[in-house]
């Protein structure tokens, strides 16, 4: 199938060319930090993971949002899905790709990856999460290259392939789940210490994952000769509209038990986000523009006749993602770090070259993502004519 993907009009080379294009500047940036170590970025001793976890964590959560195809089609013969499962799955495969590429360039010295074989320390978070990222891109790469090839030569897939869909399933679960226990398996840090934090990291993976894949789905019926469907984005929507409901519920338990149970450790983090503490208020606004976001794609999504009319839940789509990355990534990250345990403030600010090398591994992401969605619509276009 790999010819599929040379095979293309001005449009589709010229995107390619502008995406190796900003992977080559951010290549050079990253030798730069190869160079001089991560002094170039705004991390410090208070502020040990930055940007690049902050994107790393978002993009788990989209990989994981993948599931919300792959359980209703193969668990549940939900056949509307099947159209659109695979794009679900290559979806993952990119998320997973650009994760493993922020670990390495968050490491500093990326040879340190290694040590997470040649040492293996089962106590450790880090350990498990490093198995179910691996895993889960190596059974997403088996399955949806296999179920691909079958239905291209017009045959259902093989039976072996059924294990490891029933395992990639709760796999998805996993490995948002592993993450967040990186963060609320810290004692010291009380922003991060509560149960609710898998649950919150799922709820917004659930909700960002599908919203990425609808907004993908009308891309591709807008500018190939293949449709995803109307049925399937419209489900889609739905479950984007119930997950990020749970996610502001969530968050709002959380505000709930830090202030009415009046617990400095935790009300101290979400004064520092919402309204500043001790004169500092650099990430204020955007979690109120996070909030604002959320809210807005909530009314969009559960309001029948918006949710329906495609430009508006392409609208809703986008505010979604807009408002659980900053939530999710700017909030989460910084918020956890600031006040340090000393309630000292730090703040934290992603320098440039940050911001550089992390646009040079998205636009790995979305090379990766074009090739696998250009195979996987040639082969429905083969197929569905």
């Amino acid at each position: 199938m790999l010819e599929l993907a040379v095979k293309g009009n001005k449009w589709y080379w010229g995107w390619m060319v502008v995406l190796l294009g900003v992977i080559g500047a951010g290549f050079g940036l990253y030798l730069m930090q190869l160079k001089f170590g991560l002094g170039i970025t705004g991390m410090s001793r208070d502020v040990s993971w930055g940007f690049y976890i902050a994107n790393f964590t978002y993009l788990v959560g989209v990989a994981a949002g993948g599931v919300m195809v792959v359980l209703p089609y193969y668990l549940h013969d939900y056949k509307a899905y099947g159209k659109i499962t695979i794009l679900g799955e290559f979806l993952a495969i990119a998320s997973i790709v650009m994760c493993l590429l922020f670990i390495l360039v968050d490491l500093g010295q990326p040879m340190r990856a290694l040590n997470v074989l040649l040492y293996p320390t089962p106590n450790s978070v880090l350990f498990y999460d490093a198995i179910v990222l691996n895993g889960y891109l190596f059974l997403n790469l088996v399955i949806g290259w296999n179920v691909l090839e079958a239905e291209r030569n017009g045959v259902h897939y093989q039976n072996w392939l059924k294990p490891l869909i029933y395992i990639s399933i709760p796999w998805a679960v996993s490995i948002h789940t592993v993450t967040a226990y990186l963060y609320c398996g810290l004692p010291g840090r009380h922003f991060w210490l509560t149960a609710v934090l898998a649950p919150r990291f799922l709820a917004s993976a659930f909700a960002a994952g599908p919203a990425l894949l609808i907004l993908l789905c009308l891309f591709i019926r807008r500018f190939t000769n293949f449709d995803p469907g109307k049925q399937q984005i419209q489900a889609l929507a739905k479950t984007v509209a119930y997950a990020i409901c749970i996610n502001v519920f969530f968050f709002l338990c959380e505000v709930f038990v830090a202030f009415y149970s009046q617990i400095p450790g935790h009300m101290t983090h979400i004064k520092y986000l919402f309204v500043g503490l001790h004169g500092h208020g650099a990430l204020v606004p955007w979690m109120w523009a996070s909030m604002i976001l959320m809210a807005a794609g909530i009314v969009l999504t559960v309001t029948p006749a918006t949710r329906k009319n495609e430009t508006s839940l392409a609208i809703a789509c986008i505010v979604i993602i807009m408002g659980t990355w900053i939530d999710k990534g700017l909030g989460m990250i910084s918020g956890g770090f600031v006040p340090n345990p000393m309630h000292e403030v730090n703040e934290y600010v992603p320098t440039m070259p940050e911001i550089g090398i992390t646009l040079g591994v998205y636009a790995i992401g979305a090379l990766v993502l074009t090739v696998l969605y250009k195979m996987a619509v040639g082969v429905k276009e083969e197929v569905h004519g």
